[in-house]
């Protein structure tokens, strides 16, 4: 029976405590097969992405993806730091002695604050719910903050629908935070407590929230812009954004995907596949490049550089309706303004390090159809140094969410690395072992 509008709270709970008891050892629920009659559709859907990705529904926590200096520094420099006041206005302080927790997180479901009732704070740590915990829906499997972003709308989950069983205790709702401007996903904002953190109005609350925030977020940005002299605007160039600043970020995404998406002054549009091979390489190389050597990273064989010069042309104008000073220049060709590329995000971490949050930010190989040699050679540094830095690493909740990359669906080496990790009556151990025979059987065929 199907989940309807009028359910109570108390059958909701009946109907989700009963999929948990179908649900039994990780692997056993399957997609396609209705173990969860009653549950809704949302949550249904949700555990399945949850068994696919590897989440426990006994881990008893959290893990940390970073604390510390680290953590201090990442949230110095995210883009939402700016806009905590309007959070602490609406709803943290409203919150402090109502039983309930107020948690700002990632794109990519990381907690960077958590404020609120201090008695709740002390509680919630039981459960790893605290800054730097990684609580996706990857790693912990359903819950509001991870789900939200996963679906990019505002939800609520309550009590055992969440996908680990020891936040069944727990109730929260999450709305995302979309960029005003371009659309991004810069992260999530949550409340989580009993019963009244999914009562009706609390999802409105959050909705309003982030609304006044995202307005804020515009006002400031306009407010710096208009800030700064027009003839110190013209003289030194496009205004270049400086570390913690809610002034608009130029990046280029190019993990994943064969068309970059590029944002500019605010705005994100699709590049072409040849357009995202000269940004990624452009860059990549903020010196610039002479006309042959980008002939050479962009053409298999011998390019012509006529060939480059119309393809520069066309891409100019792209650019220049976008923002005319973030056109690139020439001789040599380069970027007026700094574009941060994604793959470049990954390359830092891993230098620093940091190959946990390296392995948050990558999101799949660079530009995957592309067969430019220097993006090629891009791709395959990436990935080596990523894979490198996972096998290295000794955490099993790593070597996990490597194995569900699409470029990792055959990799034996890291799913044998985490077999011999996992305790021997862990019930992941089963899904491993079917995996690995089915990557060795259809490699022996």
């Amino acid at each position: 029976m199907a989940a309807g509008p009028g359910d109570s709270p108390e059958l909701r709970q009946r109907r989700a405590l009963a999929g948990h008891e179908s649900l039994g050892a990780l692997g056993s629920f399957l997609p396609g097969e209705d173990h969860t009659p009653g549950l809704r559709r949302l949550i249904r859907d949700s555990w399945v992405r949850s068994a696919q990705m590897h989440a426990n529904p006994d881990r008893g926590e959290a893990p940390l993806a970073f604390d510390g200096e680290e953590l201090e520094e990442y949230r110095r420099h995210h883009p939402l730091a700016t806009i905590m006041p309007v959070i602490h206005r609406l709803l943290v302080q409203p919150s402090h002695d109502s039983g309930l927790l107020v948690a700002v997180g990632d794109d990519v479901g990381r907690l960077l604050w958590v404020e609120g009732d201090p008695e709740l704070q002390r509680r919630a740590e039981g459960m790893m719910f605290v800054p730097g915990a990684d609580w996706s829906e990857a790693t912990v499997g359903t819950s509001a903050p991870g789900t939200a972003l996963a679906l990019g709308r505002g939800i609520q989950i309550s009590g055992a629908e969440h996908y680990q069983r020891a936040v069944h205790p727990w109730s929260c709702t999450a709305v995302p935070f979309h960029d005003p401007d371009s659309g991004a996903l810069l992260g999530v904002v949550d409340i989580t407590g009993k019963e009244a953190a999914v009562a009706p109005h609390t999802l409105s609350l959050v909705q309003a929230t982030v609304a006044a925030a995202q307005a804020q977020l515009r006002v400031e940005r306009l407010e710096r812009a208009a800030s700064i002299p027009a003839r110190r605007r013209r003289s030194s160039g496009p205004l270049r954004p400086v570390a913690g600043s809610s002034l608009y970020r130029n990046s280029l995404q190019i993990l994943g995907r064969d068309q970059a998406l590029l944002s500019i002054a605010g705005r994100t549009i699709t590049l072409s596949a040849r357009h995202s091979e000269i940004l990624a390489l452009l860059s990549l190389h903020p010196e610039g490049l002479s006309a042959s050597e980008l002939c050479i990273l962009l053409y298999p064989g011998e390019g012509a550089v006529t060939t480059l010069r119309a393809e520069l042309v066309r891409l100019r104008k792209v650019i220049a309706d976008l923002d005319p000073s973030s056109v690139p220049e020439s001789r040599p060709y380069r970027l007026p303004t700094e574009l941060l590329p994604d793959a470049g995000q990954v390359l830092s971490c891993l230098q620093r390090g940091a190959h946990r949050i390296a392995l948050q930010i990558y999101r799949g190989a660079v530009l995957p159809q592309s067969e430019a040699p220097g993006v090629v050679d891009l791709r395959r540094k990436v990935s080596l140094l990523l894979r490198d830095a996972v096998m290295n690493d000794g955490s099993v909740d790593s070597l996990l969410q490597y194995a569900a990359l699409p470029e990792a669906s055959d990799d034996v080496g890291v799913r044998t690395a985490a077999l011999k990790l996992l305790p021997p009556r862990s019930p992941r151990r089963a899904l491993l072992v079917d995996e690995i025979e089915q990557i060795e059987a259809g490699q022996s065929a």
